[in-house]
């Protein structure tokens, strides 16, 4: 496949240069929308014009809809609001919010004034709500019956309906537009005409509010095996429906946001080809990152200067040669731990969202954690020293030095396993409880696993390891 897709661009790109377009609309239209999104990708600005503008208008909205973010952004600059707008009455009123969301208020407004009255309404209306959210991703469009109706007045209803995609259920509403469930297709095909939709009516279908989350929607889903649910607002009134294809669509945002709050960055990066814009996403994130580490290293130089009051300064330089390791696998620990919870609460599994029955799972792999590489480390630090022997330090102005005592080297072997188990058990406590405490407050808890807090992990991991050393070495 992408063999053949490599074999479409340059054949794109050979009658692009050749201004053979009378070819190319001729090859155009054989080809998947995805594919052609993906040709576009590669092109050169120039290129894109001339390729959306020798579409069908219909399927040059369905790739303007499917290519990046970076793309569609420079796609966007090259159309006039008239010609957008032309594009964008094409799709489906979610996907075209969506699309507009994209836009500055300003454009957005132009373009919609460009728009069918009633088109316009239904997108300005989906955009009222917030675009994570099951108001933000639903259909508006849907078949929707009285309870009253028949069988054969909701077969003449899905006939004369202006709906484009397929669907599974009709909706039945009271006379409010109350929702009071939905009846299967396969009993308007299976049932007489005069049959009564209250008859067929199951009602416990489960549905989802506006305002629900979109995860909350995509797990719904999930557990359930669910191929529609209806949309309600607070008045229990029907107003959409959430198609399987639109969730799936949803889980691979949520991953990739999660991925990027994981790695200190942000999906914002790719809305653009700037290196600048990149690097200022990146830096956001980077920043405060380089001011926790700036935290490690006055913990470090305030414990330098206790360790030469105490007289034992050769103390300190042999022990924080290993102070990175304790720093590293504790951050490490904790971080596996807080990906286990942050995958646990993304997924919506009733186990992840008990923090008493998580923490007694986690703090006994804690501990052995702990223990086990608070052994080995104590092994490689107690025989690290001996591969690379220590310069003798000068002794202020006489010529006598200091050397570590073998007694002294034990206590820094014992200070640093126990530093190291304790870290662990901080770091994992932290990456346990940080991504619950980021939900109660509405943050995404992903962002507990991110470089924001291996940082402060480095801090909290380094002033034990010293304060251990300066306790246990005298």
């Amino acid at each position: 496949m992408a063999e053949d897709q490599g074999q479409l661009f340059e054949q794109v790109e050979g009658l692009l240069a050749d201004a053979r377009h009378a070819e190319l609309k001729t090859l155009l239209p054989d080809q998947r929308s995805s594919d052609i999104a993906e040709v576009l990708e590669l092109l050169d600005e120039d290129y894109r014009r001339s390729i959306l503008d020798l579409l069908p208008r219909a399927t040059a909205a369905e790739v303007l809809e499917k290519v990046d973010p970076a793309t569609r952004a420079e796609i966007f600059e090259s159309l006039s609001s008239e010609e957008l707008a032309g594009l964008i009455a094409e799709l489906d009123a979610d996907d075209a919010a969506d699309l507009l969301g994209e836009l500055e208020e300003d454009e957005r407004t132009e373009v919609l004034g460009h728009l069918d009255p009633i088109k316009a309404a239904r997108i300005r209306a989906l955009m009222t709500y917030s675009e994570d959210s099951a108001g933000g991703i639903m259909d508006p469009i849907l078949v929707k019956v009285n309870e009253d109706a028949t069988v054969g007045q909701a077969v003449d209803k899905i006939r004369s309906a202006e709906i484009d995609e397929d669907f599974y259920s009709v909706f039945v509403a009271d006379r409010q537009g109350r929702l009071l469930g939905d009846v299967r297709i396969r009993y308007l095909i299976t049932r007489p005409d005069h049959t009564k939709l209250k008859d067929l009516l199951d009602r416990d279908t489960i549905y989802v509010t506006v305002d629900a989350d979109q995860e909350e929607v995509r797990n719904i889903f999930k557990k359930n095996d669910l191929i529609v649910v209806p949309v309600v607002d607070k008045h229990h009134r029907l107003v959409g429906r959430i198609t399987a294809d639109r969730v799936i669509e949803v889980a691979e945002e949520e991953a990739a946001e999660d991925l990027y709050a994981m790695a200190g960055t942000d999906a914002a990066e790719l809305e653009s080809f700037s290196a600048f814009h990149a690097a200022r996403v990146r830096m956001t994130w980077l920043l405060p990152c380089l001011a926790g580490t700036s935290v490690t290293a006055l913990v470090a130089l305030l414990f330098k200067n206790a360790f030469i009051r105490a007289d034992m300064l050769y103390i300190f330089i042999t022990a924080f040669a290993f102070a990175p390791m304790i720093a590293a696998i504790s951050g490490n620990a904790g971080l596996q731990t807080s990906a286990i919870v942050v995958c646990g609460l993304a997924t919506g599994d009733l186990a992840a969202l008990r923090l008493g029955q998580v923490f007694a799972r986690e703090v006994r792999v804690a501990i052995l954690v702990a223990i086990s590489c608070g052994l080995i480390g104590a092994v490689i630090t107690a025989f690290l020293p001996g591969v690379v022997p220590s310069e003798v330090l000068a002794a202020g102005e006489g010529d006598a030095g200091h050397h570590i005592e073998v007694g002294q080297h034990v206590r820094i072997v014992a200070a640093f396993g126990t530093a190291m188990l304790s870290a662990i058990m901080v770091s994992t406590t932290l990456g346990l409880l940080l991504p619950f405490v980021f939900r109660k407050v509405g943050i995404d808890p992903a962002i507990s696993s991110g470089p924001l807090v291996t940082t402060a992990n480095d801090s909290i991991s380094v002033a034990i390891y010293l304060t251990l050393t300066l306790m246990l070495v005298p």
